[in-house]
């Protein structure tokens, strides 16, 4: 069950999106979803509230999309701290079957040199090698990123952790993540501490 979000994180006014507005759905994949390689608990519950959020008048709706070789290292077999997942173009690593697509106007693949992972959708995790989503999000002059997906204690903390130092407005749509550790919440009193908001869906106007 999700917990509340503390109030003092949430916004005075509700949120209206504009064409200065992105929404970033992060890794909505079968491996992360119930019966997959790598599942989270209640994954799929973050479809629903996301196929709303897309078909509201965001500038710009990107989907990350996991996309490993089969010897990535952060793979079991190569020492690494996961099963094998979304090993690009598998079932596994497609997006979730009840996601809406069509709304989606860019998606961003991650992961994709064996060597290196990828948690956020902007940067492999040294911070060295960039995935475009910065420029494009810039040269479609986006200001703000609404943020949703699996998992909001990896792969949506640190997309949302890059979009804020790099200066866009960054706000995490709670009720459109799940975690690992689902019974964790020091990541949302971390996020909430780095200048990045936590809403949730009925915030938005529309939603």
């Amino acid at each position: 069950m999700m917990i509340g979000v503390d109030t003092e994180t949430r916004p005075e006014t509700r949120i209206i999106p504009g064409r200065d507005d992105a929404l970033i759905i992060v890794d909505v994949q079968n491996d992360f979803l119930p019966g997959g390689a790598l599942a989270i608990d209640n994954g799929d519950a973050v479809i629903a509230p996301l196929n709303r959020l897309a078909k509201l008048d965001f500038g710009c709706v990107v989907a990350t999309q996991d996309w490993h070789p089969a010897n990535h290292l952060s793979f079991h077999a190569q020492g690494g701290a996961w099963p094998a997942h979304c090993i690009r173009g598998s079932a596994g690593a497609a997006f979730a079957d009840a996601l809406d697509t069509g709304p989606i106007t860019h998606i961003i693949r991650k992961g994709v040199r064996a060597d290196r992972d990828s948690y956020s959708g902007f940067f492999d995790n040294s911070g060295q090698f960039s995935t475009g989503l910065d420029g494009l999000l810039h040269a479609l002059g986006i200001r703000r990123v609404l943020i949703g997906g699996l998992a909001l204690d990896y792969c949506v903390a640190a997309t949302a952790r890059d979009a804020a130092r790099l200066g866009f407005t960054t706000l995490v749509i709670e009720d459109a993540c799940r975690a690992v550790d689902s019974g964790n919440r020091q990541i949302h009193a971390q996020l909430s501490s780095e200048t990045i908001m936590l809403i949730s869906s009925p915030d938005i106007i529309g939603a």
